[in-house]
C-alpha cells in the first residue's frame, strides 16, 4: 500500500538499474536518499531554496560532510518526517 505526494516522487527500480546504480533524473529534479534503508527520493531543485529543506541539508553537511555513502545526496532522517517536510513545500 502506497501513496503518492505531489512534487516528490519515489524513484523505481529495475534489476539493470540497481545493479548499475545508474537511474536517470528528469532535468529540474534532484534524487536524494533518506532513512535508515536509504529509500531513494525525487525532489524538484526548487525545493532546495526552502528554508526547511536547508535545515536538513545542513545537517547532512554536519553528518557526511561531502562524502555520501550511496554516492548521491543523503540526507539524515526518517522517511515520515521527510515525507512532511516536502508535503508542506508543495
Amino acid at each position: 500500500m502506497g501513496f503518492r505526494l505531489p512534487g516528490i516522487r519515489k524513484a523505481s527500480f529495475s534489476a539493470n538499474q540497481a545493479s548499475s546504480k545508474a537511474v536517470d533524473v528528469e532535468k529540474g529534479y534532484l534524487a536524494v536518499y533518506v532513512g535508515e534503508k536509504m529509500r531513494r527520493f525525487v525532489i524538484p531543485i526548487s525545493y532546495l531554496n526552502k528554508p526547511s529543506l536547508q535545515d536538513l541539508l545542513s545537517q547532512a553537511e554536519e553528518e557526511f560532510g561531502y562524502h555520501h555513502p550511496n554516492g548521491g545526496l543523503t540526507i539524515p532522517c526518517s522517511e515520515d518526517v521527510f515525507q512532511h517536510i516536502t508535503s508542506l513545500l508543495n
